[in-house]
């Protein structure tokens, strides 16, 4: 556990449930071990040793068996271990990214992917019209239709017509189809430093606030390293970095025949990653350059950012990296694209994506 900082999430409140509070823990470290839960209860037992989080009456064994009671957990297998983390699980996993984030937000306003037309939603503005066919009833201004009724016809004959109803306006809510590229190569891990954990959690908290706020809208989510491919939203807390070169251009690629068989016209790319692109595919056989930024790679992957403008779909990159050398590549990137960058710490890289795709959902 070296380099892994926990003390933050050892609850000090006694009163506390006790497995709430190891659950809390167990979810963060769980993000860590990418799934694996027999290292994260190997971590959580280390834990305990140095800062005695369970009780007498309450142990790690105790906890084990409460994970698998409420459904976290599915029983050992055949040798013993414990199998992957159930539905459930992966879902308080999503919620918990989703929580931090916002706890990050919370000076922040948070909006409902508004736009600055007016017509079917859900947001109320303080404007009022004349009831019309096909408006709902939960748009329906009750106080002023009951007063419209009461001038129209009198208290005697009191009685309610089509004529007296009245409605709020609402603004019109955009729909919105995004795809997520993770990047998933070595350098996400180098140095010692961890880049692919941050990132696995935006995604995780970006894909529950799509699935419980946004329902309409789509989230396809895909990695990248000398190749890409999508994954799941229940594979993001297994997800682990490779002996990859970057594809950008691969990722571009899928990204982009992803998005064209979304009928949304809205749509837009999310990038996070921390690297220049080192890797292209020519034919059956990769070509890899790790030094300075190759003309040859570059050129493929700006010509993609091009593609992408005149296909109208924004790029937004968040760069886990200030090298001035790269930057100036972020920069071209960008420019081509006539899209977004961010060059963010991993403390401030959720709070970017958030952001930005709800101002993106807003402007459409």
């Amino acid at each position: 556990m070296i380099g892994w900082n926990f003390k933050q999430f050892v609850p000090n409140n006694d009163g506390d449930d006790p497995f709430e509070k190891l659950f809390k823990i167990f979810k963060e470290i769980l993000i860590h071990t990418s799934g694996e839960v027999d290292e994260a209860i190997s971590w959580l037992t280390e834990l305990d040793k140095q800062y005695d989080l369970t009780t007498p009456q309450y142990g790690i064994g105790d906890f084990v068996q409460d994970l698998i009671d409420k459904g976290f957990l599915k029983n050992r297998d055949q040798d013993g271990n414990l199998t992957n983390p159930t539905s459930k699980l992966e879902i308080a996993l999503r919620q918990k990214a989703l929580d931090d984030i916002f706890d990050q937000l919370k000076k922040s306003k948070r909006g409902n992917h508004n736009t600055r037309y007016i017509g079917k939603g859900d947001e109320h503005t303080s404007e009022l019209r004349p009831f019309e066919f096909g408006d709902t009833l939960d748009k329906l201004a009750i106080s002023e239709s009951l007063k419209n009724a009461q001038i129209n016809h009198g208290i005697d004959e009191f009685k309610l017509t089509q004529e007296d109803l009245e409605v709020h306006e609402t603004y019109y809510k955009s729909q919105m189809s995004t795809v997520l590229m993770i990047d998933i190569s070595h350098s996400m891990i180098l140095y010692g430093e961890d880049r692919i954990t941050p990132a696995k959690k935006v995604a995780m908290a970006l894909a529950e606030l799509i699935k419980t706020r946004y329902p309409k809208d789509t989230l396809d989510i895909l990695v990248f390293g000398n190749d890409a491919w999508t994954i799941d939203i229940k594979d993001l807390p297994y997800l682990k970095v490779g002996p990859y070169h970057t594809n950008t251009v691969a990722g571009l690629e899928l990204a982009i025949d992803l998005l064209r068989k979304r009928k949304n016209p809205n749509k837009q790319i999310m990038m996070i990653t921390d690297g220049k692109p080192t890797c292209i595919k020519k034919g059956k056989k990769y070509y890899k350059n790790s030094w300075g930024l190759d003309k040859t790679i570059l050129n493929r992957t700006l010509g993609l950012a091009v593609k992408c403008r005149k296909l109208q779909i924004p790029i937004t990159t968040f760069m886990i990296a200030r090298d001035e050398w790269l930057v100036n590549f972020v920069d071209q990137f960008t420019k081509a694209n006539n899209g977004k960058a961010f060059y963010s710490s991993l403390d401030g890289l959720g709070e970017f994506i958030f952001m930005d795709y709800k101002k993106n959902k807003r402007n459409k």
